[in-house]
């Protein structure tokens, strides 16, 4: 794995998430008590969790209403031991970095 860096500081708003293409791989960064980065792409039916509602460390697929944590991965209802990719994530003076 190796740091790289997918947005200015600003760029995910308090609350929020926005969806980067990192090496070919969609992942969601949400600014939510911290940065937090996982696997973008609901299990489901391929939405974005990006655009999602927020509720605390859960993230609602705007599409049909999975839920996963943010800090995690792991799928809230459904299917038990699904686990999407989850990656560090550091912000410095010049950005936000994952280690993807």
């Amino acid at each position: 794995m190796a740091w790289k860096k997918v947005a200015e500081k600003d760029a995910v708003a308090p609350g929020k998430g926005r969806e980067f293409v990192v090496d070919g791989k969609r992942i969601a960064v949400f600014n939510q008590d911290g940065f937090h980065a996982l696997d973008s792409v609901c299990v489901h039916q391929d939405g974005s969790l990006a655009p999602g509602k927020l509720d605390g460390d859960i993230v609602e697929c705007p599409l049909h209403f999975w839920h996963y944590n943010i800090k995690t991965g792991e799928l809230m209802d459904y299917i038990k031991g699904v686990k999407l990719q989850t990656y560090n994530v550091e912000v410095k003076k010049d950005g936000i970095y994952l280690d993807v």
